[in-house]
C-alpha cells in the first residue's frame, strides 16, 4: 500500500512540475503563468512620463470655437471631406447653396476671317452687342450674342434671334450649375481645432477658419 502512495505522489509531483513549466498549456487550456501575465506589466503606462498641462494650455484645450471648411465644390468633394472628418473623430453640419450655370447663345465657329468680318458687320448694323467666346477652346473662334442663367432661357433667346433672321446660332454651356458646400463644426474644443488645422489630408486642403454667418438662403443639414 505504501508503495502505491509513494508512486502516486511521485506521479503528481512530476505532473505538477511539467504543468508549472508551461508544457501542458496547449493541452489543459490553463496557462501556468496565468496568474502573473508579465505582458500586462509591460503594457502598463509609465506615470513618471506623464506631465500635467500648464494652466494656459489647459484653458486653450478647453476653449470652444466654431469652425468652417469650404466652400467645397460638388458632392464628391463634400463626401471626401466628411470621410476625413470622421477619421479625425469630428462631425459637422452641411450648408449647401446652388450656383447658377451660364449658358450662351453663340455663333458657329468662324474660322474664315472674311466670314467672321461679315458677321461682325451684320451684328454691328443691328446694334447687337457681341463678344469673343472664351472658356471653350474647342468651339473657338466664335461670337457670344447673349448670356443666360439657364439653358431654357438661352434656347428661347436663340429662337428669337432665328425669327429675326440670324442663322447659324447655337446654345452652349459655358459653366455648368454647381452645388457648393460648407462644413461647420459649431463647438470644436482647442485640441480638435489644432488637430484639424494641422491636418495634411488633401480633402481638408481648403482649410478651417472661424465661422461666418450662415446665408439666409443656405440649406443647413445635420
Amino acid at each position: 500500500m505504501m508503495r502505491i502512495v509513494v508512486v502516486v505522489l511521485l506521479a503528481v509531483n512530476a505532473l505538477f512540475f511539467i504543468w508549472s513549466r508551461g508544457w501542458l498549456d496547449a493541452v489543459t487550456g490553463l496557462p501556468a503563468q496565468g496568474g502573473r501575465e508579465p505582458q500586462r506589466v509591460a503594457a502598463q503606462q509609465h506615470p513618471e512620463r506623464i506631465q500635467p498641462l500648464a494652466a494656459s494650455a489647459a484653458m486653450a484645450a478647453a476653449q470652444r470655437s466654431c469652425l468652417e471648411l469650404g466652400p467645397l465644390e460638388g458632392d464628391a468633394a463634400l463626401a471626401a471631406a466628411q470621410a476625413a472628418l470622421k477619421t479625425a473623430g469630428a462631425e459637422a453640419q452641411v450648408r449647401s447653396s446652388e450656383q447658377a450655370g451660364v449658358w450662351v447663345v453663340a455663333t458657329i465657329k468662324l474660322a474664315d476671317p472674311e466670314f467672321r468680318a461679315r458677321k461682325e458687320a451684320t451684328y454691328t448694323g443691328l446694334h447687337l452687342k457681341f463678344e469673343p467666346l472664351e472658356g471653350l477652346p474647342a468651339e473657338q473662334p466664335a461670337f457670344v450674342l447673349s448670356k443666360h442663367a439657364s439653358q431654357a432661357e438661352a434656347a428661347a433667346q436663340a429662337e428669337n434671334f432665328d425669327k429675326r433672321g440670324l442663322k447659324g446660332l447655337r446654345v452652349l454651356a459655358l459653366k455648368a450649375p454647381l452645388t457648393r458646400h460648407t462644413l461647420v463644426i459649431n463647438q470644436a474644443d482647442g485640441l480638435l481645432a489644432a488637430k484639424l488645422k494641422a491636418s495634411k489630408d488633401a480633402a481638408l486642403a481648403a482649410g478651417f477658419k472661424a465661422c461666418s454667418a450662415a446665408p439666409a438662403a443656405s440649406a443647413v443639414n445635420s
